[in-house]
C-alpha cells in the first residue's frame, strides 16, 4: 500500500498500531484515513469507536481496509459511524489509487 501511494504522489503517514494510529488521528488533519480494521491490541474498531466517543470521526475522511467480508449489516454500520468507505484486501494499487483520487475531488 506505501508502494502505491509514494508512486502516485501521495505524502502518507504510516503506523503499525491502532494507538498511535489515533493519537495521529486526533492531532493531525488528513485528507484521507486509509484505517485496516485488523490490528492486534487495540483495533481498527476501537480507533473508530474512540473516534466517534471524541465527536470527531467526520472531520476525516476514513477508509476501511479488510481482508474479511463484511455483511451488509456490518458495512451499514461502519458507514452510520462515519466511515467513508470500505476497500477490500489484498488492495490492488491502481483501485486504492483511483479510490483516492475520487476522494480528493469530492
Amino acid at each position: 500500500m506505501e508502494m502505491a501511494l509514494s508512486t502516485g504522489g501521495h505524502e502518507y503517514e504510516s503506523t503499525n498500531g491502532g494507538k498511535y494510529g489515533l493519537e495521529l488521528i486526533r492531532k493531525q488533519d488528513f485528507d484521507v484515513v486509509l484505517l485496516d480494521l485488523s490490528m492486534p491490541d487495540f483495533s481498527g474498531l476501537d480507533v473508530l469507536d474512540a473516534l466517534v466517543n471524541d465527536g470527531i470521526i467526520n472531520k476525516q475522511k476514513i477508509v476501511v481496509c479488510s481482508a474479511s467480508p463484511q455483511s451488509e449489516e456490518e458495512t451499514k454500520s461502519l458507514i452510520e459511524k462515519g466511515v467513508h468507505s470500505i476497500l477490500s484486501k489484498p488492495l490492488d494499487p491502481d483501485v486504492l489509487l483511483n479510490h483516492m483520487e475520487k476522494i480528493n475531488s469530492e
